[in-house]
């Protein structure tokens, strides 16, 4: 009798520190668990917040290119023999003042040639040797757009569609274009752009939640690589244009995807 009586005590004893030891486990999880969610948060934050404090003397030098800026065939003179040139057209399509024309002043580093309805600009780029001259057709958001579209968007071998990131009207206004625009050319690879990304991180967290998860439903439904830039601070310019040569041409190129809001989305 006393044996099991002592035996029984060892067990109970037993019990009881195996769940002091597991109580103590599972609040050190929870403390562990907490404090690691903190730096999770001061990470992300930090990021959202780099890009809050863009200065307007600031332009981003992470994205580098090899691209030769270089007057085009078309009415000025180029140094070089045009016998090397691979020439290709890409369009550009969007509403009114959503920053198409200096999205492509960023790029090519010069004013357009305008012609009714059109914007018209060139470069020229070393790749591997190679020479590529990129003419580049921007129809205007205005009336006249529909008559022009045809025009631009005919032998293009890329289509960028874009929209201005702080007003979800033009966003809309994508479908639209891409339907258009897909009646004259069903082969150009489909870029979907949002404008003005410097402005838009200024916008409430959850505006912007809501509007890159639009933007990247309308990019899944047009089959189209999404990129946010801003001319402004070059943000992603030269990169969309990297991707479409790499594109293009079958090149060995490897492009991040970011899905972080407070940052410039890529999503493809």
């Amino acid at each position: 009798m006393r044996k099991c009586i002592l035996l029984c005590y060892r067990r109970m004893f037993k019990l009881n520190k195996k769940r002091k030891i597991i109580c103590r486990v599972a609040v050190l999880q929870k403390y562990v668990k907490s404090f690691w969610n903190q730096i999770v948060g001061c990470c992300i934050g930090y990021k959202s917040i780099k890009y809050r404090k863009l200065s307007h003397h600031h332009h981003s030098s992470s994205i580098t290119t090899t691209t030769t800026a270089t007057p085009s065939p078309s009415g000025r003179a180029v140094s070089a023999p045009l016998e090397d040139l691979v020439a290709l057209k890409i369009c550009v399509l969007g509403d009114n003042q959503i920053g198409k024309t200096s999205f492509l002043t960023k790029y090519v580093g010069k004013e357009s040639t305008s012609t009714t309805g059109l914007n018209q600009m060139d470069k020229i780029l070393c790749v591997k040797g190679a020479r590529i001259s990129y003419t580049i057709w921007e129809v205007q958001g205005d009336v006249s757009a529909s008559t022009q579209i045809s025009t631009a968007c005919k032998d293009s071998v890329a289509m960028l569609f874009m929209f201005d990131l702080t007003s979800r009207r033009t966003l809309k206004s994508v479908i639209s274009w891409y339907q258009q625009a897909r009646q004259w050319n069903q082969t150009a690879i489909p870029v979907l752009i949002g404008t003005k990304f410097d402005d838009f991180v200024q916008l409430p967290l959850d505006v912007q939640w809501t509007i890159a998860n639009q933007a990247r439903a309308y990019a899944k439904a047009l089959n189209a690589t999404l990129f946010f830039s801003s001319a402004t601070y070059n943000i992603n310019v030269n990169k969309i244009f990297k991707f479409i040569t790499a594109k293009l041409f079958n090149l060995p190129w490897t492009m991040e995807r970011n899905l972080t809001i407070g940052e410039p989305i890529i999503d493809f």
